[in-house]
C-alpha cells in the first residue's frame, strides 16, 4: 500500500501569485492547476463570477516533494496558522475511510468522507491535536 502525506496550503485569493513565487524561490514546477471556474458546477454552492479565476486546486513538484495549494472557497475564511493542512493520499478507499474514522476521534469533522468529482472518497477533519487533514483517494469508485 502506498500512502503519501503532502502539505496543502490554502491561500486568500493570491494562490496564482504564490505559485509564481514558489516557482522562482523553490524551483517548483506546476504539475496541475485548475481554477474554480474550470471545475464542475455545484448548484448547492453557486460560484460568484469574481471567483471563477481563483485557483481551485494546484499541485507543484519541488525536488522530490509535492506541494498542493488552492485559494479558499468563496465565502469561507482562512485563519492564519490554519492555512496549512496535510493531504493524505491513498489509492484504497477503505484505507482512506480507516484514516478518516481514526483521525476524527476526539476531533472535528470539516467535511464528511464522500465521493466528489475528483475523488471516490474525500473528506476533511481536524484531529484532537488541532492538526487538519484532507483525506484524498485516487481512483474511480468507492466501496
Amino acid at each position: 500500500m502506498t500512502v503519501r502525506l503532502t502539505p496543502y496550503l490554502v491561500m486568500e485569493g493570491n494562490a496564482k501569485e504564490a505559485i509564481q513565487f514558489y516557482e522562482k524561490a523553490l524551483g517548483a514546477q506546476v504539475l496541475f492547476s485548475q481554477s474554480f471556474g474550470e471545475m464542475p458546477a455545484n448548484p448547492d454552492f453557486p460560484l460568484p463570477s469574481e471567483a471563477m479565476e481563483l485557483v481551485g486546486h494546484a499541485m507543484l513538484q519541488v525536488g522530490e516533494s509535492s506541494l498542493m495549494l488552492s485559494d479558499t472557497f468563496p465565502g469561507q475564511t482562512v485563519q492564519k496558522g490554519e492555512n496549512v493542512t496535510i493531504c493524505i493520499t491513498s489509492k484504497d478507499a477503505e484505507k482512506s475511510k480507516q484514516f478518516y474514522e481514526a483521525l476524527k476521534q476526539g476531533g472535528r469533522v470539516i467535511m464528511e468522507l464522500q465521493e466528489t468529482h475528483f475523488s471516490p472518497a474525500y473528506g476533511q477533519v481536524t484531529d484532537k491535536f488541532g492538526v487538519s487533514f484532507q483525506i484524498f483517494t485516487e481512483g474511480t469508485s468507492m466501496n
